[in-house]
């Protein structure tokens, strides 16, 4: 097991600034959340799991909004008309620093696929104009062409270093694109909320990805982690947050119903497959 660096843990806790009753209105009519007091960041990886619909994902959207997070190529949290009401939660929440930090990003499984739509679109629009600018200054000298193609190539260029977008996005599959956005985004010392990561990832990407999230620890990055994936939550020393239940509680990984249920269908799937296709 590694033992990470305390300075990898910029957001400490959370904690609930209640003023009179909470509304019976979305999200606060959450029963995990309303029962929300204070809860404690301790480890450079916390992991949120639970049955869809427990509140694990208001509540990372909720601290991203609190936080002041940047996105990954999409709208900005605090106008993003998806994310209204959890900006309402996310004033009643106080978050505790060791040190703020603005680096690192909220991302939401979603936003990939969109953001990986919106890059292929527009690269083929640059390219196209580049296309059209070489065929227009076909017959004059490399120095105007130079100069007529430069804002075109700079662009493509920007887009390849910031967003790991280039040429072959398109070609590459949704598990490829993710890792290299990661890994063209990712600076040290952040904070990276990230909502079921493992959506665009096969279980070999997914080991990828762990190991990603090793080489990022060593860099002072901290991740909080909202997953159904057995194999993301097995990473070491992470810390497992439940929110099934009435009260957010840690738990051990064997104890996670996912890690269960998987493990039983892998050893004996036929058993599951006769009973659910009994007739």
């Amino acid at each position: 097991m590694q033992n990470f660096s305390d300075t990898s843990i910029h957001l400490r806790s959370i904690a609930v600034k209640r003023f009179g009753e909470w509304p019976n209105i979305f999200p606060y009519n959450v029963s995990i959340l309303r029962n929300l007091e204070k809860l404690e960041f301790s480890a450079p990886v916390t992991f949120l799991v639970g049955e869809n619909g427990c509140g694990k994902s208001t509540f990372l959207e909720a601290i991203a909004c609190a936080a002041g997070s940047t996105t990954v190529g999409s709208e900005s949290v605090s106008t993003d008309q998806s994310l209204a009401a959890v900006r309402m939660l996310a004033r009643d929440l106080r978050l505790a620093w060791s040190k703020k930090t603005q680096r690192g990003f909220f991302l939401r499984a979603e936003d990939f696929f969109g953001f990986a739509r919106k890059m292929t679109a527009l690269r083929q629009d640059l390219q196209e104009d580049l296309d059209s600018v070489e065929k227009e200054y076909a017959g004059r000298s490399a120095t105007a062409r130079h100069y007529a193609r430069a804002a075109y190539t700079g662009q493509l260029g920007a887009m390849q270093r910031e967003y790991g977008a280039g040429k072959d996005l398109e070609a590459r599959s949704h598990g490829e694109s993710y890792l290299a956005l990661f890994q063209a985004r990712f600076v040290p010392g952040g904070l990276y909320l990230l909502d079921e990561p493992e959506t665009p990832l096969s279980p070999l990407r997914q080991l990828s990805f762990l190991a990603m999230l090793k080489q990022m620890i060593a860099q002072n990055a901290q991740f909080i982690i909202a997953t159904h994936s057995p194999i993301l939550m097995a990473f070491p020393e992470a810390v497992i947050l439940s929110f099934d239940g009435e009260r957010i509680q840690p738990a051990r990984y064997e104890e996670i119903e996912h890690v269960r249920i998987t493990k039983s269908f892998l050893e004996n799937p036929q058993r599951y497959l006769r009973t659910l296709f009994e007739e």
